[in-house]
């Protein structure tokens, strides 16, 4: 190896390199290589990359909305009496539209950013991982200050997904703020943005009989108070010319629609999403499946079959 010739003199009565300079440089390869592999293990491992990844892949199906504080303001009327009115009866439309596009546009740039900063945050690992496998004790040194400064980087990458990725927190930098004149008075309107869950269909609980269907959906977090959703259904044709296709949209306020009055041997596309609300920002998907309702005779061999439901 390396060490062979330590402490031992050379034939024409040279010294060989210092053994404790061949030790020193081994005792910081060890600790700089430890150090490396402590990042890669905690703040860089695959896990844990995977984890971010799982939750930027759910922030991107979200559906993201204003939040308006306060949400109520006492206002007095010609005989000084106090009403408790909404704040967005007081803010001009066309204003909300504004600040509602400038909502929309922040969003669509701090997912790009969160969808960027990942990719990143995996070539400084696979770059870091090439240094520890790759490169021998002398490379390993002469390369010390530029690994030190990647961790750094990272570090901060790392610092800045964890602060975007927070839902709730996409406006940490800028809070948009309005002025509404309340008889003389200004009031400071703070603007930020919150997200909601997607909506996604339960494949299990979900099926179609000959001529209904039953369509059920959750939300990840099991959202105990359920808000009004739109079922959009539509029948499909595959391309046929001389066949229109129909559908419907439905409001519910549920996690579980019937929907009757179908064809059979037919397939119908749903698709469940979020009704709009006056402080929709936007949203980049929704859930849909494909049923195909029953045939006469697959319906009458069905012995098994349920009435349906609603």
């Amino acid at each position: 190896g390396d060490y062979v010739a330590v402490g031992i003199g050379l034939e024409d009565g040279s010294q060989p390199q210092q053994p404790e300079q061949d030790s020193a440089s081994w005792e910081r390869y060890l600790e700089g290589r430890s150090l490396v592999l402590q990042f890669l293990h905690s703040d860089l491992s695959f896990h844990y990359l995977q984890h971010h990844q799982s939750k930027v892949e759910l922030l991107k199906k979200c559906y993201f909305y204003l939040e308006i504080e306060p949400k109520c303001v006492n206002v007095r009327d010609e005989n000084h009496v106090a009403h408790c009115t909404s704040i967005l009866q007081l803010i001009d439309p066309c204003q909300l539209q504004r600040v509602k596009q400038v909502g929309k546009n922040q969003t669509k740039i701090q997912l790009s950013l969160l969808t960027e900063l990942l990719e990143l945050l995996e070539q400084g690992r696979e770059e870091l991982s090439c240094y520890v496998e790759t490169c021998d004790v002398t490379t390993f040194l002469s390369q010390w200050d530029l690994i030190m400064q990647r961790l750094s980087k990272l570090s901060e990458l790392m610092e800045t997904l964890l602060s975007l990725e927070e839902p709730g927190q996409l406006y940490v930098k800028h809070h948009l703020v309005s002025r509404v004149d309340l008889r003389h008075t200004e009031l400071n309107i703070r603007i930020s943005l919150r997200t909601k869950m997607p909506l996604i269909f339960d494949r299990n609980e979900s099926f179609a009989h000959k001529d209904w269907a039953k369509l059920k959906w959750f939300t990840e977090n099991q959202e105990s108070y359920l808000e009004p959703c739109e079922l959009h259904m539509k029948l499909l044709t595959n391309g046929s010319q001389t066949e229109l296709g129909y559908g419907m949209v439905r409001t519910v306020t549920s996690d579980t629609c019937v929907v009757h009055n179908l064809q059979p041997g037919r397939s119908y596309k749903f698709t469940v999403r979020r009704s709009d609300a006056h402080v929709f920002v936007f949203e980049n998907w929704h859930d849909s499946m494909i049923l195909k309702t029953k045939t006469n005779a697959v319906e009458q061999a069905d012995s098994s079959a349920c009435a349906p439901e609603g």
